[in-house]
């Protein structure tokens, strides 16, 4: 078998470099976009020869991912520092807890412990067979689709950063917990949740994109061991790398183009994707 290819090895599956450098690119570019990374990984994964459901493969997946959030980390740093002043602030003076950044960042924290909870309960289901089959990739992207369609023509966006609520940070969190369905989009969910608020799409997706840092963080932490278990630590580094850079690129294009754009653009993709997906497995 040739190095960059997924291989069974010892009963668990052997990622190379090519396999790690295509896994990291599709997670970097579709992590923050709405088409759905799970669903886009999966369908890598199938093309690449791995198995979707092994355990080595779902746990590589969930840590390089922490490479995309490292590149949140950077491209938001200032902010992140800002609202850890304005939160600590916060836990000191009831002054504090009068600021947009301390009723912010508690949307956030608060907002991150839906998917956390629903993680932990469901854990084996997510990372089952039923979840991670292309069928329901495929069925997600389309279903998806009609309801950020509806979200962005219900859309007021009367509301900005400066008015993010507690009830904004749990109610997107909860939405955001839709995501653990390959298909669906995090982004997708959690954006199309902040439209229906009626905030505005930009502070939606970076609202979305610090959501992200919690739920990934902690998904990444926790597949840490099973990522490392019979696999090599080349293409962990490599995929995690790749991840980084392609998403830092990401993340500065999704910005730039929700300022003027509508997250519907993303549809017919993700519809035409959903489609052949289907249509691929049924024929097979």
């Amino acid at each position: 078998m040739p190095a960059g290819c997924g291989a069974s090895r010892g009963g668990a599956m052997s990622l190379g470099i090519v396999d790690a450098v295509v896994l990291g690119v599709v997670e970097g570019l579709t992590e923050f976009l709405p088409v759905s990374s799970t669903g886009h990984l999966t369908i890598a994964e199938g093309l690449l020869g791995l198995e979707v459901d092994d355990p080595s493969v779902t746990a590589f997946t969930a840590v390089i991912q922490v490479g995309a959030i490292a590149a949140v980390f950077l491209y938001f740093a200032k902010d992140i520092a800002r609202f850890f002043r304005g939160f600590v602030g916060g836990l000191r003076s009831a002054e504090g807890r009068q600021t947009d950044d301390w009723r912010f960042t508690l949307a956030v924290v608060l907002g991150s412990l839906p998917i956390g909870v629903v993680g932990l309960l469901f854990r084996d289901v997510i990372k089952g067979p039923v979840l991670r089959s292309l069928v329901t990739v495929g069925i997600a992207l389309i279903a998806w689709s009609a309801v950020m369609v509806y979200a962005e023509r219900r859309a007021t966006q009367e509301r900005g950063e400066q008015d993010v609520t507690i009830a904004d940070g749990l109610i997107i969190g909860l939405a955001q917990c839709i995501a653990l369905v390959p298909g669906v989009s995090r982004s997708g969910a959690t954006i199309s949740a902040g439209l229906l608020r009626g905030i505005d799409r930009v502070t939606a997706t970076r609202l979305s994109f610090f959501l992200a840092i919690p739920a990934l963080t902690a998904a990444g932490v926790t597949e840490l061991p099973s990522a490392l278990e019979g696999v090599d630590l080349g293409p962990v580094i490599v995929g995690t790398v790749v991840s980084f850079v392609v998403a830092y690129a990401s993340i500065a294009f999704l910005l730039k183009f929700v300022a003027s754009n509508s997250i519907v653009a993303f549809v017919p993709y993700r519809v035409a994707l959903g489609a052949v997906v289907l249509a691929v497995v049924a024929v097979t």
